[in-house]
């Protein structure tokens, strides 16, 4: 069977309260957006679309040859910010969409193409994402870091900030004795759910977590989970992260 066809969708605001103007931040001498459509660009998808809410930033794109759309800038997500995105475009109820996260410049463009055939061979499901293993016990008990909790079909129960499942006889210190994963905000979508998704009401779980993907379990879709085997390489939230990245950019 041949793999299916997808587009990559890549959201980026301006505005970001930890890290002004992170889509244009430079990474070697290109701006990180940029950066993060070439690097999504070693994937096999077919198209590759930034929406913007900044004409500063389709403009950016424009000149280093990226395709790029203006988008609204009131979307409370990056996926309600791409359900706009897909209507721009025309793109077709059965298409498959990727959503690459435009502070991911490092993306692993196999991550991309697992999640978009994951979706592709899973029936009744509206969405797929990547987990992959915690190791560290930093990572386990940190906010910054969401846990995704499976069940026997690598289907999504619930998303989290904080350490799920509970280790109910945790020893302090340690990692639970079971296999515990980390959700990486990467998303494939088929176009007519994420057409969708927008008219869906907000969860109480998403606003309390900040975190979208709940919208849809809340609303009784299911995400399917691919489990990498590699860990998803560092993306950019804060200053420090941008530091960290230009360090590997550097030549």
């Amino acid at each position: 069977m041949a793999d299916a066809g997808y587009v990559v969708l890549i959201p980026a605001r301006l505005g970001s309260s930890r890290l002004p103007d992170k889509p244009l931040a430079d990474l070697a001498g290109l701006p990180m957006v940029v950066r993060v459509a070439q690097q999504a660009s070693k994937s096999s998808a077919q198209r590759i679309v930034v929406a913007a809410d900044h004409p500063s930033i389709v403009s950016a794109c424009h000149s280093h040859g990226i395709e790029a759309v203006m988008t609204r800038n009131d979307h409370p997500s990056g996926s309600d910010r791409l359900a706009e995105t897909a209507e721009l475009l025309g793109l077709g109820d059965d298409e498959i969409v990727v959503n690459v996260q435009g502070d991911e410049p490092l993306i692993h463009p196999q991550h991309i193409h697992d999640v978009a055939q994951l979706l592709a061979k899973r029936e009744n499901v509206s969405m797929s994402t990547l987990a992959h293993l915690i190791t560290n016990l930093s990572d386990w008990l940190s906010p910054h870091v969401v846990k995704v909790v499976m069940d026997a079909h690598s289907m999504a129960a619930y998303f989290s900030r904080t350490s799920i499942p509970c280790w109910r006889d945790a020893i302090t210190g340690q990692l639970p004795p079971y296999p515990v994963f980390r959700h990486v905000g990467l998303y494939a979508y088929k176009t007519g759910f994420l057409k969708k998704f927008p008219h869906l009401s907000q969860a109480p779980t998403e606003q309390a977590e900040a975190l979208e993907q709940l919208r849809a379990l809340w609303h009784g879709h299911k995400i399917a989970v691919h489990v990498s085997q590699q860990a998803s390489a560092p993306g950019v939230d804060t200053p420090d992260d941008l530091a960290r990245v230009q360090a590997l950019f550097r030549p």
